[in-house]
């Protein structure tokens, strides 16, 4: 059952989609902030175990991205949708009787793979709900739904867990996986036609049909969700994921170490205040002003921030830190998502925005498991330090993957004209 496409944007299902989000995206980021620490207090986990426990949702997630294309054309967005939020919910109450490592690694790789699957379906289903004048516009307001996630998990994270009770969290998961299941099942969806509804069969018989290309399409594996022309900018999604890990997997625990319990909610309180404000204003600029002089400043104040986190903490240098990383990762996310899209044609757009979120799913998935190995080495300030390092490094891929190209000097209109003709 399809719906009628219209110039509206704040439609009653796009809004019962952004609500739907939000419940979605809060348990992943309030039990990412928190995992790792519970491994360790609960099992006793090593360090390795504890990043294992925290990014393993991840690697789920992107398992099931792998597929969630494949299986919206079978059973539809709706269903698949609801199907996965109706494992998450069970999942999310899980956390409670699991009674070991072994088990809760397994638990987390299972509610990963209902979390990409459902974020998917319903990311899918947005971009048909958003009217294509408004796509950027209404794709903008979509996310930020997400970004309140950023904040009001991870604060509500180490709140509930204040005094290792972590059977809070995982109720107020329960909660809101209930409520997104709940507000799911009003979102009305419109399906992807099939094949033959798209591509009817030439008039004439002579002419080859359309048809079989598809099929072969679909059979492409990995390239269905990654694009050659999108994959090099997104690198750079993936080196600022995997810097961006440390600081959600790795955070409460080093705070706690240094006996600041609170600083760490009041990090991702401040964080998010400066995501939103990087929203207001980095868009704008990129749009007028052209790529780089979004890229460039954002990556060096995400480079600070990290640096920041390298010292002997204290609370100023904490908020300091929040204030730095969350303008410098909060803008730079959306802007490597423009260039990523704005590389491609109007028709690969989809699998351009599909890249940019598997390298990100990649990156905050696996960091935590090698930053993990290497942390009994480093220590947190070392491992800081390096991930500051790296962010310095990924502005030289920017440069060769992206900061040369003329498109990169110029407002995002002039390339998205290059884009769509196949120029540049």
């Amino acid at each position: 059952m399809g719906i009628e496409q219209t110039s509206r944007l704040w439609t009653k299902d796009f809004i019962l989609a952004i609500v739907t989000n939000l419940f979605i995206s809060m348990v992943y980021y309030l039990l990412m902030v928190s995992m790792a620490l519970y491994a360790v207090e609960r099992f006793q986990a090593s360090d390795s175990a504890a990043g294992f426990a925290s990014s393993s949702f991840i690697i789920g997630a992107v398992v099931a991205r792998l597929f969630s294309g494949r299986l919206m054309e079978v059973v539809g967005r709706k269903r698949l949708l609801i199907v996965s939020l109706a494992a998450y919910t069970l999942l999310s109450y899980l956390y409670i009787p699991s009674g070991s490592l072994g088990l809760l690694l397994a638990l987390r790789l299972l509610h990963g793979m209902a979390f990409g699957a459902g974020s998917t379906a319903l990311a899918a289903g947005v971009q048909g709900l958003i009217p294509p004048a408004r796509r950027s516009e209404g794709t903008g307001y979509f996310g930020v739904s997400t970004t309140l996630s950023t904040a009001v998990g991870p604060f509500l994270a180490v709140l509930l867990s204040a005094g290792g009770n972590y059977d809070g969290i995982f109720w107020f998961c329960t909660v809101s996986s209930i409520a997104a299941l709940t507000v799911g099942l009003l979102v009305r969806l419109p399906e992807r036609r099939t094949p033959a509804v798209e591509n009817p069969a030439p008039e004439d018989p002579a002419s080859p049909a359309p048809v079989p290309s598809a099929k072969k399409r679909r059979r492409m594996g990995l390239t269905s969700i990654v694009d050659p022309d999108a994959l090099p900018i997104s690198l750079v999604t993936l080196l600022g994921g995997f810097a961006y890990s440390g600081i959600v997997a790795f955070l409460t625990s080093y705070t706690r170490e240094q006996g600041l319990d609170s600083a760490a909610a009041l990090f991702f309180l401040v964080y998010a205040i400066a995501v939103l404000v990087s929203r207001l204003f980095a868009g704008r600029i990129q749009d007028r002003r052209g790529d780089n002089m979004v890229m460039y400043p954002m990556l060096l104040v995400f480079a600070a921030g990290l640096a920041l986190l390298a010292f002997e903490p204290s609370v100023a240098t904490i908020m300091l830190a929040a204030a730095f990383s969350g303008l410098g990762f909060g803008g730079l996310m959306p802007a490597v998502q423009a260039i990523a899209v704005n590389a491609v044609p109007e028709a690969r757009m989809g699998l351009a925005t599909s890249t940019f979120f598997v390298m990100l799913d990649v990156g905050v998935g696996f960091g935590p498991v090698l930053l993990g190995v290497f942390l009994p080495m480093t220590g947190f300030g070392g491992m800081y330090a390096g991930l500051c390092a790296l962010v310095v490094l990924s502005i030289g891929v920017y440069v060769l993957v992206h900061g040369r190209k003329p498109g990169a000097r110029r407002p995002v209109a002039s390339h998205l004209h290059s884009a769509a003709t196949g120029e540049g």
